[in-house]
C-alpha cells in the first residue's frame, strides 16, 4: 500500500513513460520503493528530489546553476520543505528561490506540468552527509523575463547558456540526457515537406 506522502509521487511515476531502459529501471525502482517507504525523508540513502530546467522560449537558452558540492553546472532543485509530498511543487519552488524569477510556470503549457526525465543520481559525501542517491523528477518551466534573474546568494552563480553551451557545460550523466530533452522541445516546429514522388 503506498504511503500517504507518497500518492502524489506514486501518481506522478505512474502517469510517466521512461524513454529509455536506464530511465525504466529507475523508475521502476522508485516505483517499488514508493509503496515501502518515506522517499522524501533526506535521511534514507535514496530520497526524492524535484528539480527544473528553466528556459526562455523566444531565445531558446536554458539557465543553469553552478552546484559546489557536484563541481558543475546544473539544474536548479532540491529537496521537499517540509509537508510538500508533490515532485512540481518541489521543482517549481526550489527554482523561485535559486533564481529569483518571479514568472515561472510549467513549460510548454503553462496549465499542464510536464516530467522530461526521472533519474537515480549518486551524491557524494560533503556537509556532513554519508553518499547517497537521489531519486530526481524533472520539470521544464519557462520565463519571459531572463533578465529579471537574482541568485539566492552572493556565492551562487546562475547563468543562461545556449542549448550548445548548457550541453557542453553539464556532466556526461543523465544531465545531458535531460538537457538533450529540453533542446528537442526547444527546437522550432519545421513543417513537413511536400513528397516529390
Amino acid at each position: 500500500m503506498t504511503l500517504p506522502s507518497n500518492n502524489a509521487l506514486a501518481a506522478a511515476l505512474e502517469e510517466y513513460a521512461p524513454q529509455s531502459d536506464a530511465e525504466a529501471r529507475d523508475v521502476a525502482r522508485l516505483r517499488a520503493m514508493a509503496a515501502e517507504g518515506d522517499l522524501w525523508n533526506r535521511s534514507t540513502p535514496l530520497h526524492m528530489t524535484g528539480s527544473a530546467v528553466v528556459v526562455h522560449p523566444d531565445t531558446a537558452r536554458i539557465l543553469l546553476r553552478w552546484h559546489e558540492r557536484m563541481r558543475c553546472w546544473l539544474q536548479v532543485g532540491g529537496h521537499a520543505d517540509v509537508g510538500e509530498t508533490h515532485p512540481f511543487d518541489i521543482a517549481l519552488r526550489e527554482a523561485r528561490e535559486e533564481t529569483g524569477l518571479p514568472d515561472l510556470v510549467s513549460w510548454p503549457d503553462p496549465a499542464q506540468p510536464v516530467i522530461v526525465h526521472v533519474a537515480i543520481v549518486p551524491v557524494p559525501a560533503g556537509h556532513g552527509e554519508p553518499e547517497h542517491e537521489h531519486g530526481d523528477i524533472r520539470y521544464p518551466l519557462a520565463t519571459t523575463r531572463p533578465g529579471a534573474v537574482i541568485p539566492e546568494s552572493g556565492s551562487a552563480k546562475v547563468r543562461w547558456f545556449t542549448l550548445d553551451d548548457a550541453l557542453m557545460a553539464v556532466p556526461q550523466d543523465s544531465t545531458r540526457e535531460t538537457i538533450e530533452r529540453v533542446g528537442q522541445m526547444l527546437q522550432p516546429q519545421r513543417p513537413s515537406t511536400p513528397s516529390l514522388a
